[in-house]
């Protein structure tokens, strides 16, 4: 990049910060996801640098750029917001009729963080991100031969440390607590 389109750059940073960043502050729910946002559209205007306006016409068009960034922000945080629903609404379809359910839950959070890293990841692609073999082999860069077996071992790790917190499971992958039956 050239000094000149640098210094440009630099300029127009300096000048339309402050605004950019209480504009995305104003709309965004937390300080952390407005610093996003700020990002995003400060690295959005680096790479696109000779479309950026001369002069006052650059703020407008920064807003504008924050203002995309933003939507596709919230785009994605109603995302994970609706899968977080399913997921609870599928927790308390599980668990919500049982008086320990609960306590079910924490033994049963507690056994997966207990898990290795890599243990989590492969059971979190398959259970929360719905992927099947062939797609976690090429998220993980491995044959399915390979994601086959480590499923395998993780699930039988897991459903070891289930079993020393006390939580034990049917086949249809409901669990219930130790002693009692479904």
């Amino acid at each position: 990049m050239d000094d000149e389109r640098l210094a440009r750059f630099e300029a127009v940073y300096e000048h339309a910060y402050g605004r950019i960043t209480a504009y995305a502050a104003r709309r965004c729910d937390s300080p952390q996801d407005a610093a996003d946002v700020v990002a995003e559209t400060f690295t959005v205007a680096w790479r696109r640098v000779d479309e950026l306006p001369e002069g006052a016409q650059a703020l407008p068009w920064l807003y504008g750029v924050a203002r995309k960034v933003l939507a596709n922000h919230h785009r994605s945080d109603n995302r994970r917001r609706a899968r977080t629903v399913e997921l609870d609404a599928e927790m308390t379809d599980l668990y919500g009729g049982s008086p320990d359910g609960g306590a079910e839950l924490a033994a049963i959070g507690q056994a997966f963080r207990a898990l290795s890293d890599d243990d989590r990841e492969l059971l979190s692609l398959l259970a929360w991100e719905g992927l099947d073999r062939h797609e976690i082999a090429a998220v993980l860069g491995v044959s399915r031969n390979a994601v086959r077996i480590r499923l395998h071992r993780a699930r039988r790790r897991f459903s070891r440390a289930l079993a020393e917190a006390g939580v034990h499971h049917t086949s249809t992958s409901r669990f219930v607590p130790a002693g009692r039956s479904l």
